[in-house]
């Protein structure tokens, strides 16, 4: 099969989104030679508590982070959605809209690791490759629970090309730069007072600073 530049998928609540999923994003599209990643903000997560700010100041706050980087895209179906984001669902319409286009789901380690708990989590590797981040130094192998052995053992590529080369169904670690940056703890900044300043883009958090979103315990 010729090699097509795959499609990189990169969800998660972004509450609010920082310069740790931008600088991901930047890294894995450099070193996988993706033209496009989409960041996908969850509208109603089905496996955790709800975000501090709505799906919609969260889309915002997405469209803010990534203009100007025309790898960088924000999908908004799941926020569209009225029923719960589950991202297999996310994954099959891509699917069905990409053909035969090779596709990544960009995840975190933590993330990884917590793969079996997900909707219908298998299926998965019909439908897309999973591309495993991790810090430098993290001995990722050692720490993969035991429902996901199997599948990294037959799955797993240490060759990048691959990606391009089929439509879904590998497994591939990228090391990236470790920016100890967490939307919890600029969420904290922001309710204290203090400063968020270059943890995140600045015209994000002006938004959130216009918006008077985080300054209390529920955001608005």
């Amino acid at each position: 099969m010729s090699k097509i530049s795959p499609l990189g998928i990169l969800g998660g609540t972004f509450d609010p989104v920082h310069l740790g999923h931008l600088r991901f994003a930047e890294e894995i599209a450099t070193a996988l030679k993706l033209y496009e990643i989409r960041l996908v903000p969850a509208g109603q997560p089905p496996h955790r508590t709800m975000p501090l700010a709505s799906a919609e100041h969260r889309l915002a706050m997405a469209y803010l982070a990534t203009a100007g980087n025309p790898i960088l895209r924000v999908d908004a179906r799941e926020v569209r959605r009225q029923e719960p984001s589950y991202t297999i669902k996310t994954i099959e319409e891509i699917r069905a809209e990409i053909g035969d286009r090779p596709l990544c789901l960009l995840l975190g380690a933590d993330a990884f690791f917590g793969f079996p708990f997900w909707e219908r989590w298998q299926d998965f590797f019909k439908l897309t490759h999973i591309v495993v981040a991790s810090r430098p130094g993290y001995e990722l192998t050692s720490s993969i629970p035991l429902p996901l052995q199997a599948m990294w053992g037959s799955l797993h590529t240490t060759d990048p090309s691959r990606l391009a080369q089929e439509p879904c169904g590998l497994i591939y670690h990228q090391t990236i730069t470790s920016l100890d940056i967490s939307a919890s703890n600029i969420r904290a900044l922001v309710r204290r007072g203090d400063s968020a300043r270059y943890l995140l883009p600045d015209s994000v958090l002006e938004y959130i600073h216009k918006a008077e979103l985080y300054e209390t315990a529920l955001s608005r």
